[in-house]
């Protein structure tokens, strides 16, 4: 039992009945244990005492929509339409990868992302027992999942599908409850209809929830609709996907109706900001989601659509582009924004006890450092932290109360390494 105390530290909480807590917090083992304004009576004994002076602490981020291995691609396919940029430059290299390639590509993510205060992500991709082996090393949370493409032969959609369900047997629940894991047909218009529905059958029969791309591109909608005489969202409720619990990314093109078909069927977005500007696939009306009661939360997708997977830059944008698209500054606020990047993101994921900072909560926290220029005047933290702050700007991560971030330094991956075999990888991929 190791007991931990932070003094003099500020901790934004993502808690609406204490937003702010200027004083102590500290955690037993995997569970915030005291937070108050007041140092803890001498009679609850503290092994460990950090000073948090000149720090601010808040919940670990979590990413909701993420394909790690392709950080191997990152800026090889720029300034395209998604189609193209998927047909072209994305599927003909990955078609390619290994392993190995997927082993390197996920530990340059996660070595990105916990630097950058990314506690917990969400993974779709294939090679996924190397991405778990990655997850389970790093000391941080994943809810992953084998993402299967059904545009192929029989015997290989069969494949993939019991790829898909071995994966799931193997690492659910492992890694000390760090890993979980869903159900992912790539999307409906990769995917045919009977092979979605055995994926969805595949997840009642585990009881795991499903995650798949839907409505990104106006293209997609379309195709969707001459193909199928539905769009992707009634094309989906259709073939049983939304029984079980889901979560979408993207559902950039959607009518009220969609919106509410959503709702009706409590249907978690993963709003990707910068990968749908990047890729101009369009704004998603996440105003009238959040308006609707739809939750929503944020992910980055891929590096290689990015082209960074800074969680800061996606509450930014989440904040500003849609108050530029409706004219309403209050379209979505700074605290509404922070909340789509922690709380939003965690009850996304079906995370127990993650995503705020309370008594009784995971130790999954980070630390900024805040004596910084960009951090002064000390007004509104919560501002700075969507407004002002950077991926740069962390010091220390904690999961389930273990340190795997002090000082910026990632003490449970072997940084130069990662970075040298990443580089060599993409050198073997694309030569």
């Amino acid at each position: 039992m190791t007991r931990t105390l932070i003094r003099n530290g500020t901790f934004v909480t993502v808690n609406d009945e204490a937003p702010l807590v200027r004083g102590f917090m500290g955690f037993d083992n995997d569970t915030i244990i005291y937070l108050s304004d007041k140092e803890p009576d001498a009679s609850v004994p503290f092994d460990v005492i950090m000073d948090g002076t000149n720090k601010l602490y808040m919940p670990g981020l979590v990413n909701t929509h993420c394909h790690a291995a392709m950080s191997l691609l990152r800026g090889y396919g720029d300034d395209l339409a998604l189609q193209v940029w998927l047909q072209e430059k994305m599927w003909p290299n990955e078609a390619k990868f290994t392993g190995e390639d997927v082993r390197w590509g996920t530990l340059l993510s996660i070595l990105e992302m916990i630097k950058g205060g990314t506690t917990s992500f969400v993974d779709m991709y294939d090679h996924m027992n190397e991405v778990a082996q990655a997850v389970e090393l790093s000391g941080m949370r994943g809810c992953l999942t084998r993402g299967a493409i059904g545009l192929c032969p029989p015997d290989v959609q069969e494949q993939k599908l019991q790829e898909a369900i071995q994966f799931a047997k193997d690492w659910h629940g492992k890694a000390d409850g760090r890993i979980t894991t869903m159900m992912s047909p790539h999307a409906p218009y990769t995917c045919p209809p009977d092979f979605i529905e055995k994926f969805v059958q595949a997840a009642h029969d585990l009881d795991l929830p499903m995650h798949t791309h839907m409505s990104e591109t106006l293209h997609e909608v379309l195709e969707n609709e001459k193909q199928y005489g539905l769009r992707p969202v009634d094309h989906l409720a259709k073939l049983g996907l939304f029984s079980r619990p889901s979560l979408v990314a993207h559902a950039v093109h959607l009518t009220d109706r969609e919106i509410e078909t959503l709702r009706e069927h409590n249907v978690h977005v993963s709003h990707n900001p910068g990968s749908n500007l990047k890729l101009a696939s369009g704004v998603a009306r996440v105003p009238d989601l959040l308006k609707a009661g739809v939750l929503v939360s944020l992910g980055t997708d891929s590096s290689a659509s990015n082209n960074n997977l800074d969680m800061f830059e996606e509450m930014r944008l989440a904040a500003l582009i849609h108050k530029g698209v409706s004219g309403d500054p209050l379209a979505v606020p700074a605290t509404e924004a922070l909340k789509l990047g922690t709380v939003n993101g965690a009850k996304s994921i079906w995370l127990d006890r993650v995503g705020t900072l309370a008594v009784g909560m995971k130790a999954d926290f980070i630390a900024l450092d805040v004596d910084q220029a960009h951090f002064l005047p000390k007004s509104d933290y919560v501002s700075h932290i969507v407004y002002s702050a950077s991926a740069k700007d962390v010091t220390d991560v904690f999961v389930d109360g273990k340190q795997i971030v002090r000082g910026g330094e990632a003490l449970t991956l072997d940084e130069e390494r990662i970075k040298y075999e990443a580089q060599r990888r993409f050198e073997l991929l694309t030569n």
